[in-house]
């Protein structure tokens, strides 16, 4: 079995008048993020992770800004594209692991509804989705409330006729 680790990386400013989208959830607040599709900073860092690890490319290559197709696009089409193209490379996600950077607004209350969201749309177990989130201390742009940056690691593996996902092969407890 071949294992590949990929890392993404997103950033996008706060304006008014726009809904906050993060992780497929739509969140209560002031402000949302500027972008060219809903600019849902941690599916983009997700779906760079997930192409960085199967070397197919970058958002931009997939779903680029100058399309006119993307404009105000639900990010989560965006993932559930890149599960395919995984999944059509041989390979199968095993493990998502982001984390969220923002001074507000607070993370923790839409975590279990994220990891829902981003495993229904990658149609893998939630127990393969990690969501993280801490603030940048006051420090830099984030740090200023001026906008919100994701990290996101993807894991997957080469799918071995018959050996099965890397969950079946972990005894349960």
């Amino acid at each position: 079995m071949t294992v590949r680790t990929g890392i993404g990386y997103d950033v996008h400013r706060f304006i008014e008048g726009r809904r906050l989208m993060l992780g497929g959830v739509a969140i209560a607040h002031p402000s949302g993020l500027a972008g060219h599709s809903d600019a849902d900073v941690l599916l983009h860092a997700i779906v760079d992770a997930l192409l960085g690890a199967a070397a197919l490319g970058d958002i931009g290559h997939h779903f680029p800004p100058s399309d006119p197709t993307w404009r105000d696009a639900d990010s989560r089409l965006f993932l559930t594209y890149t599960a395919k193209l995984i999944r059509n490379a041989g390979f199968e996600i095993t493990n998502i692991d982001a984390t969220v950077i923002a001074e507000e607004p607070r993370i923790g209350p839409h975590v279990a509804a994220m990891r829902r969201s981003i495993a229904e749309s990658l149609a893998v177990g939630e127990q393969a989705i990690s969501v993280k989130a801490t603030t940048n201390e006051g420090m830099g742009f984030v740090g200023r409330g001026e906008g919100i940056a994701a990290l996101a690691v993807a894991t997957i593996a080469s799918v071995e006729s018959g050996a099965g996902t890397p969950f079946d092969l972990v005894p349960a407890e």
